[in-house]
């Protein structure tokens, strides 16, 4: 067994541990990656890259069927071994170019192929898939970068090949005749959309009301509408009950209205959320606790979990699972345990998260439910009769802003419309340029563009917030996040 002594060992080669360790190198230290495998990150292997392969072939399909709005026919058969040839082919390609990365580490020393497990407050023990330790490494500090694995409810765990998770979905060779999505979330929505335009029987089903990321009250109502507009969507379903019967999954539940549904399904596609990869890491060794919902307890200021001199990043938190989020956490996490016990406080982007459904969703900024009433005032806009998103015939969607009473400071918002990817960019900057609602509506808006969507936004909120200065309203004579 090789004995391997290093300032830094990073459990987990992604997006988070990669940019961790070339953090730790910044600061003059060594690192050493472990990871058991498969390497490529998350994003390119099983998230965000071939998701947007499947999304990008169903928009193709659904704007050329929308021919007749503008005035022309267009016979669409979609190909459905294509299609997913397609998007294993890109895929692999964006893998290929994180593997570049990774090999080159393995080669000079700085990646280790298998399990680590904390044994003691300075060792990692290095097992193959055999469970053979083959090596012990001795660090001053360690980053814990796991990542996540898709969570499956109890209920559909019998389903054997019938069960599909965003990881497995993409291995399909043919697009799926039926599929049951569970979880209107943001994996289940993006996928559940593309694959009903690419031809699949599609129906979405949740528990809480969840519609993707959304938390104000009023954007999930302006959501859930758009979406049952073009989905089978139910975002709250009761007395749900799910067996298999030969090559397919039965299912039958009660809506929110108690009408019962029952169908079945070739494929049911399992997006209720992920669970932080902490099991087996040996955590306990060094007194680090695990809430009873599996994740850590940590500052995300610091990366570090509590007095310890373990950091965590990624995913496996369990709170922001965005690669650019992962990078950041990342990074800090490498530089503090290379600095530890001299740790550094970092300030944190703006928070924002996008959905590529159509129409889009996004949320900026600090989140609805986090906001106090008493000090922050809405501005809103629908696309319904907005310009450029009617040119478009992209004219579904609404955005709500959120300003500071007093200072007039823009604090957040939650977006569904046209181009969102891009609008909702500009709010982030804004944000966290500390821009106020004054100094946003001082800046250049072109015609006609969907960022006069947001324009108009702002002049609302612009109004509210006067309102509310010379008015004095009492938190109460308003409902939550208005």
């Amino acid at each position: 067994m090789n004995a391997i002594q290093v300032d830094v060992a990073i459990i987990g080669a992604g997006t988070a541990g990669l940019n961790a360790r070339r953090a730790v190198e910044e600061e003059g230290q060594t690192a050493l990656l472990i990871d058991p495998g498969p390497l490529g990150t998350t994003c390119a292997r099983v998230g965000c890259m071939p998701s947007k392969l499947l999304i990008a072939a169903a928009e193709a399909v659904h704007t050329t069927r929308e021919g007749p709005v503008f005035g022309f026919d267009a016979d669409v058969q979609v190909n459905g071994k294509a299609v997913m040839e397609r998007v294993r082919r890109e895929r692999d390609r964006f893998v290929g170019f994180v593997l570049e990365a990774t090999n080159e580490h393995r080669e000079h020393g700085r990646l280790l192929t298998g399990r680590g497990r904390l044994v003691d407050p300075r060792t990692v023990q290095v097992s193959d898939p055999s469970g053979n330790d083959i090596a012990s490494v001795t660090a001053r500090s360690f980053v814990v970068a796991t990542g996540s694995t898709p969570r499956v409810p109890p209920a559909y765990q019998d389903l054997g090949d019938l069960l599909l998770d965003n990881e497995a979905l993409f291995e399909l060779t043919d697009i799926p005749k039926s599929v049951l999505v569970v979880g209107p979330g943001v994996i289940g929505l993006e996928l559940g959309q593309a694959l009903s335009r690419l031809g699949s029987r599609v129906r979405i089903v949740g528990r809480s009301g969840t519609v993707g990321p959304l938390k104000d009250p009023k954007m999930r109502e302006h959501a859930s509408f758009t979406f049952r507009e073009e989905l089978d969507l139910y975002p709250v379903v009761r007395d749900l009950e799910v067996r298999r019967e030969g090559a397919h999954a039965w299912v039958r539940f009660r809506d929110e209205a108690g009408e019962t549904h029952e169908s079945t399904y070739e494929r049911v596609l399992i997006a209720a959320g992920r669970s932080p990869n902490l099991r087996g890491l040996g955590l306990e060794q060094l007194g680090v606790s695990i809430s009873n919902h599996g994740r850590l307890h940590y500052d995300p200021m610091t990366m570090q979990v509590g007095e310890s001199n373990v950091f965590v990043a990624g995913d496996v938190n369990g709170d922001l699972p965005l690669l650019h989020e992962a990078a950041d956490e990342g990074r800090i996490a490498g530089m503090n345990a290379a600095r530890h016990p001299k740790v550094l406080v970092h300030r944190r982007r703006t928070p924002l998260a996008i959905v590529f459904t159509d129409p889009q969703m996004a949320t900026v900024g600090a989140p609805w439910d986090a906001l106090d009433c008493a000090n922050h005032r809405v501005g809103e806009v629908s696309y319904r009769n907005q310009g450029r998103a009617r040119v478009m015939n992209r004219h579904r969607g609404h955005v709500r802003i959120y300003g500071e009473v007093g200072t007039g400071r823009l604090l957040g918002a939650e977006m569904l419309g046209p181009d969102v990817e891009h609008t909702a960019h500009l709010l982030a900057w804004a944000i966290q340029s500390g821009l106020t609602v004054a100094d946003a509506l001082e800046m250049p808006f072109y015609h006609p563009v969907v960022e006069e969507g947001i324009r108009t936004a702002l002049r609302d909120l612009r109004q509210n917030l006067r309102v509310a200065r010379r008015s004095g309203v009492r938190c109460d004579d308003f409902g939550p996040g208005e």
